[in-house]
């Protein structure tokens, strides 16, 4: 196997070169004026490892795959085409009021507690580019009013004549219909033809969006038309250089919803956050392959941390109904919970408690921490690191960025110190903790919302920072495990590599699959095989159009269900892809049933509320060849060690200095035990052992961090 692997993140980007038997691991900066700059230095420092050019390595690869934060600065930048919104007439207003909460969408929760004083974005599209259209479909799908072509062709004019760059066309129940929106683009193509407009981008909002929710489903549709622009032909720049070089396959991109796709199948909302959902995929292969139960996925780097939970048995969390940027939309993704807690975040004094807050403002990487010597003048968490001794200043991220730790010192005194009057290194234990109890925090908050207990949780910690903070993290939440995986500081790099191409279908339904009214189990086979059929022939050919042979593609049904009309749903997956009689049926509830009472509690389940089916999901996937990875390190480990050298460090919750030995992780072998307090430095990352806790080395870099 011969493949590349590259995840851009706010501060590195990271590239997993796989070369037959050799593994690599390759880190640059993020270059966000051209993030093509930064992948190509990835690659050119892996390539170099294995001692070939990038072009012989590129002319032979198997795959490039690539996750994106495109158009996350996109929108970050708000550079877009201006947009032209066609909507039933009636309803043109419903974007601009936004159910009447959009200025609180996409706020802090500190922000959200002041709505009064809360800003509304500005609008992606303003009210003078929005056209109402005669139209009319109900819920049912049936045409209560036919589509007055005449009066549409003269709302487009209208929108062009006032800049429209691109169209999206969001009517009223169009998901369960969809006639009117294919026929308006018809007509957006014959009034303007390819050879007027050029290649203008025409967005059907029920092509976006399978269920029903008009304002989610429409700015959905203008998101996407917003960003597609830059996206495309940013990543087309991308794949005419790697064509340059010899690469001349379809070049991969990471989709959020946990696979990927070629360039051409790929739309702009499935690149964002495309990265940590690489992370999580991963995550899941690894505790269904060594056994390891449920995880708490965490990945620090410099400018976030994304948290996923990995619990098993095919179940994955989606976010139904996620914020991007300021904007609801509904379309799919692994559900992440992502808090401005990285190396990068940047440390203020908070005047009102007299105390330090962290995030979620970073230095990213440009000027970057302070200690990074590149014009950054406010502390930083990597500050604090260094300053406490965790990190040394001339092998930081494999020796390519040399710290200074006089600007460290500098930035921590000036801004904190003599606010608090406190010392450098009090303050630098004060950012460590604080930024330890924000991440516990979040995490505890994003179980208990699902249900689950803490202790019950393996803490998988990965990217740059991961390992670095894993103790002070799970000290907080009462974890008694951790777990360092293989190639942690890339390890959604790694993620990248193992995906497979996969597309989502869903639709919105209303079914009962027990009524508690009459007391009947569902029956209507025929009518909800029908609809899994529809969604598979959807996936089919969206991986057909991508080259795949019909007789390798897989699907999943998965369902979203609830009890009675509780607002808690749970994604099921179904035994089996069809309902054929009363045992198929049982079997479903009693997987739901299963899965309900993991989550809240054996005894929690209500049937007597009745069951209901809401939305019918089909993963159409294609398994393609992985990466293989040798087994994590057990816990039970009886290698004795030396360490390489021993460096003066400071802990929280101890007075003074305390001696801590280092370890290089290139001379511990499987089994090698370390007792903390310890650091174990790897070129691009540091495992922090603090005290009362021991590390168990495992193979390619993993390792168990256990409570002593």
């Amino acid at each position: 196997m011969k493949r590349i692997s590259v995840d851009i993140g706010g501060t590195f980007t990271d590239c997993f070169l796989v070369w037959d038997a050799k593994q690599v691991e390759a880190k640059a900066l993020t270059t966000h004026h051209n993030l093509a700059l930064g992948f190509m230095e990835a690659l050119d420092r892996a390539c170099d490892e294995l001692g070939l050019d990038v072009r012989t390595v590129l002319s032979q690869v198997d795959s490039v795959r690539y996750a994106t934060t495109l158009g996350t600065n996109a929108l970050l930048e708000r550079k877009g085409p201006k947009v032209g919104l066609l909507t039933t007439a009636g309803y043109e207003s419903s974007v601009p009021l936004s159910r009447g909460r959009g200025y609180g969408e996409g706020l802090t929760p500190k922000e959200q507690q002041d709505l009064p004083a809360a800003r509304r974005p500005d609008p992606l599209v303003p009210p003078t580019m929005i056209a109402g259209v005669r139209e009319r479909v109900d819920y049912k799908g049936q045409v209560l009013m036919p589509l007055d072509e005449e009066h549409l062709r003269l709302q487009i004019r209208r929108l062009v004549d006032r800049g429209a760059q691109a169209f999206v066309v969001a009517l009223v129940n169009s998901v369960v219909n969809p006639v009117h929106e294919k026929r308006v683009e018809e007509i957006l193509l014959e009034e303007y033809p390819s050879h007027m407009l050029g290649a203008i981008p025409v967005i059907l909002s029920h092509r976006v969006v399978g269920r029903k929710g008009e304002y989610g489903r429409a700015t959905s549709a203008i998101l996407d038309a917003y960003l597609h622009d830059q996206m495309y032909h940013a990543l087309s720049a991308l794949e005419m250089t790697l064509k340059e070089y010899g690469y001349t396959k379809p070049m991969l991109v990471v989709h959020n919803t946990g696979g990927m796709a070629q360039l051409n199948s790929t739309h702009a909302l499935q690149t964002i956050h495309s990265g940590p959902t690489s992370g999580i995929n991963v995550a899941e292969r690894l505790s269904e392959e060594f056994d390891t139960g449920k995880l708490i996925a965490m990945d620090i780097g410099g400018t976030s941390c994304d948290i996923g939970l990995v619990v098993g048995g095919g179940i994955k969390f989606y976010e139904f109904n996620p914020v991007i940027d300021r904007w609801l939309v509904n379309v799919p993704m692994l559900h992440l919970k992502i808090i401005g807690a990285g190396g990068g975040s940047i440390a203020r004094y908070n005047q009102i408690f007299n105390s330090i807050e962290v995030g979620p403002e970073s230095a990213g990487s440009d000027p970057g921490p302070a200690c990074y010597d590149r014009g950054g003048m406010y502390p930083t968490v990597t500050d604090a690191d260094l300053l406490l001794g965790y990190l040394d200043p001339d092998h930081y991220a494999g020796g390519t960025v040399k710290l200074n730790r006089r600007r460290a010192e500098f930035a921590v005194r000036e801004y904190l110190c003599e606010e608090l009057g406190i010392s450098v290194i009090e303050a630098a234990k004060q950012i460590k903790q604080k930024v330890d109890t924000n991440m516990a925090h979040a995490m505890f908050q994003e179980l208990g919302v699902k249900g689950y207990d803490p202790k019950d949780f393996t803490l998988l910690a990965y990217g740059g920072n991961g390992p670095l903070h894993a103790c002070g993290i799970a000290g907080v939440l009462g974890i008694d495990k951790i777990l360092v995986p293989p190639f942690s500081s890339i390890f959604s790099a790694v993620g990248a590599g193992l995906m497979n191409q996969l597309h989502i279908h869903e639709r919105n339904v209303f079914i009962h699959i027990y009524d508690s009214n009459t007391r009947k189990l569902f029956d209507q086979y025929d009518r909800f095989n029908a609809l899994v059929a529809e969604l598979e022939d959807a996936g089919r050919e969206d991986l057909l159009r991508q080259g795949m042979n019909e007789e390798d593609i897989r699907f999943r049904l998965e369902l979203d269900m609830r009890y009675g009309n509780q607002r808690t749903e749970t994604s099921v997956v179904c035994p089996t892809t069809r309902l054929n009689n009363v045992r198929d049926v049982m079997n479903l509830i009693a997987a739901f049933s299963k899965n309900y009472g993991e989550r809240f509690g054996e005894g929690s389940q209500s049937p007597e509320a009745g069951i209901r089916i809401n939305t019918i999901r089909v993963i159409a996937y294609v398994e393609l060849e992985t990466i293989p990875f040798r087994k994590p390190g057990g816990a039970s480990g009886r290698v004795a060690v030396e360490p390489v050298k021993v460096r003066p460090c400071h802990f929280t919750g101890l007075d003074g200095m305390v001696q801590t030995a280092v370890y290089d992780v290139g001379q511990l072998s499987p089994g090698s035990i370390v007792e903390g307090p310890a650091l174990v430095e790897s070129p691009r990352t540091t495992y922090l052992v603090e005290t009362g806790w021991r590390l168990v080395m495992g193979a390619q870099g993993s390792a168990w961090i256990l409570r002593a």
